[in-house]
């Protein structure tokens, strides 16, 4: 008999990815969620055709809502739909998630940031995270470790 491979994740799965919200925000946690779309915006995903860097998540009425995020309609979209690139979508995520997502939100401070768009078994996840600002002085002391890691690395191999 032949033995069934297990398919390994690799990174073609990743539609998009956020590098600033790293940059502006402490990541303290992460939650995937799902997207309501239309089907001109999933082609267009397919394509690659998306931007996150200006987008946000926010709760309103209990659901919580992607604004923001840029998906450019394909030139061979529907002529009959008139697509909107920057309409409001909704996240799926767990009623208990949710709840523990408005009540950090509620607190001072927090915000929620989509970090990442990737393709889960053929669906649309996002991943959100929880975050806090950071200071100016945040993120030139995290830019000041990236840096002597990346210093360290090339010296421990010119060592060897």
């Amino acid at each position: 008999m032949a033995s069934k491979k297990k398919k390994k994740k690799t990174a073609d799965n990743v539609i998009a990815v956020n590098r600033q919200a790293r940059h502006d925000y402490f990541i303290e946690e992460t939650f995937e969620a799902g997207l309501v779309l239309e089907g001109w915006e999933v082609k267009s995903l397919r394509a690659g055709r998306v931007n996150l860097k200006e987008s946000y998540v926010l709760i309103k009425n209990g659901e919580a809502w992607l604004f923001g995020a840029h998906i450019s309609p394909l030139a061979s979209a529907s002529t009959h739909i008139n697509p909107d690139p920057t309409r409001t979508r909704k996240l799926l995520l767990k009623k208990q998630e949710l709840n523990k997502l408005i009540g950090h939100v509620e607190r001072r401070g927090y915000t929620l940031v989509p970090l990442k768009l990737y393709w889960k078994k053929n669906l649309v996840k996002l991943e959100i995270g929880l975050a806090k600002g950071k200071k100016l002085h945040d993120k030139r002391a995290t830019e000041k470790e990236r840096d002597w890691q990346r210093e360290k690395q090339r010296l421990l191999k010119t060592a060897v």
